[in-house]
């Protein structure tokens, strides 16, 4: 039977649908703490410098609605999971989040530079002074410390200078510093102290960003450890560097993993248990077990190759919609370079419709699973490529391969693209300039 590309185009109407949806639910909660601000009565002013303190508290009142947004999105809920995808969740994540701190900076200098104009003092006296209206005071004082810092080293230039682990580690702070930010808002702010309803309207905000962060990354992860006892069963060294573990466990086809998809994995060894890292799924699931497939890049998967079988193991997931649920045509491009080979090699055995498979390797030597990759090209009927060389000035090598000349329909195909990120950007580039539009174009971003 041949592939016809509506359900796909109806299956990806029905993301926007929930990515808009998502969004102006932000806009819409922020529009009500306003409200509930107003209701209070925030405006009533008898002085310009109340107006300025009234702006304060709206300032706050829009970081804490921008810092429950980015909870949520981190919380691998289902929901935010399927409409946005784990890659664009987390973007928006860090663009909210400079706006969050801007939203927090302007409500603290705001309130502490009004209050000490009030009080005829000093700003560092009125720092000092808020101390005396209790310990939830001195507590958020302690929590905006730690989001300065949290957001000082989630800087780019500060950022790249630094490992993974010990960027991770520094960013958890974060999670201390809303804890240590939330009682303030209910003891001291004037909308709040009352109780009624804007007390319960931010409660269950709080709640629900919370409660689904836990539910989701502690709970769930936990459980789903206990139910399917998942262990490492087999590892293998390739000759190309690349290092593939099997992960064995019962009932696997529940968790619901796809094809392109990836998880946090956390092995549970003397060495590994404390860090979680995200590596895609190097194959199609099956019941019985996951395989991944990891370069050494870093400390920890360098480290993997040291794997011993048995190794109890918890994984997060599956998340990100690097898969078919993101198709919006009938055929496909998967293109790979590098490690980015492995989930392009998993989806590669769902493919159906016309696919072309564009791997880009130095040398064949150099390219993980491309024996596998072939073998799969060839029982499901998809044409390979592999573009093997020195870079050139594109994507490819010098002799300037583009999409549209390896594969002519191109503009009417889904483009899977994974692998380094500069060299991901050229392709999607490429993409573009031959007239793929941007919802056709997938990516998985292996950057921090």
């Amino acid at each position: 039977m041949a592939v016809t590309a509506a359900p796909y185009a109806r299956r990806a109407a029905r993301r926007g649908w929930w990515r808009d949806g998502l969004e102006a639910a932000v806009y819409l909660v922020a529009a009500v703490g306003i409200a509930l601000f107003v209701a209070s009565g925030g405006l009533l002013a008898n002085s310009p410098l109340d107006w300025v303190y009234a702006a304060g508290r709206a300032a706050g009142i829009v970081a804490a609605v921008l810092v429950l947004t980015q909870v949520t999105l981190v919380s691998r809920a289902p929901w935010v999971e399927r409409a946005l995808g784990h890659d664009r969740a987390a973007a928006t994540h860090t663009r909210l989040g400079k706006v969050a701190f801007i939203a927090m900076l302007a409500h603290v200098g705001i309130i502490t530079a009004a209050s000490a104009s009030y009080d005829e003092r000093s700003i560092f006296a009125q720092t000092a002074a808020f101390w005396d209206l209790g310990w939830f005071m001195v507590a958020a004082q302690a929590g905006f410390g730690l989001v300065t810092v949290v957001v000082a080293t989630s800087l780019a230039a500060v950022r790249s200078r630094w490992r993974y682990e010990r960027w991770h580690a520094i960013h958890l702070l974060m999670y201390v510093a809303i804890a240590a930010v939330v009682p303030h808002q209910f003891l001291e702010g004037s909308t709040f102290r009352d109780g009624g309803l804007a007390w319960w309207f931010w409660f269950l905000l709080y709640a629900g960003a919370i409660g689904s962060f836990v539910a989701y990354r502690i709970v769930r992860p936990l459980v789903r450890s206990a139910r399917h006892g998942l262990r490492v069963a087999q590892v293998t060294a390739h000759d190309d560097g690349s290092t593939s573990i099997v992960v064995e466990g019962a009932d696997l086809d529940r968790l619901g993993a796809r094809p392109g998809q990836f998880m946090l994995w956390r092995f549970l060894d003397r060495r590994r248990w404390a860090q979680a890292h995200p590596y895609s799924l190097s194959r199609a699931p099956r019941r019985d077990s996951l395989r991944l497939t990891v370069k050494p890049s870093g400390d920890h998967s360098a480290s993997l190759r040291d794997l011993r079988p048995g190794t109890r193991v918890i994984a997060e997931g599956p998340l990100g919609v690097f898969s078919n649920v993101a198709r919006t045509a009938a055929g496909s491009v998967l293109v790979a370079a590098g490690i980015g080979i492995t989930p392009i090699r998993a989806l590669l055995e769902e493919a159906d419709g016309p696919c072309d498979v564009i791997v880009r390797v130095r040398s064949r030597d150099e390219a993980p699973l491309l024996d596998e990759v072939e073998a799969v090209a060839a029982e499901r009927g998809a044409r390979l490529h592999v573009v093997t060389g020195p870079r050139g000035a594109g994507w490819g090598t010098a002799a300037g391969e583009s999409l549209a000349d390896l594969v002519p329909d191109v503009v009417a195909r889904d483009v899977f693209v994974c692998g380094p990120v500069p060299w991901a950007d050229a392709v999607v580039a490429d993409a573009r300039a031959a007239g793929v539009p941007s919802g056709a174009v997938h990516r998985e971003r292996f950057g921090w």
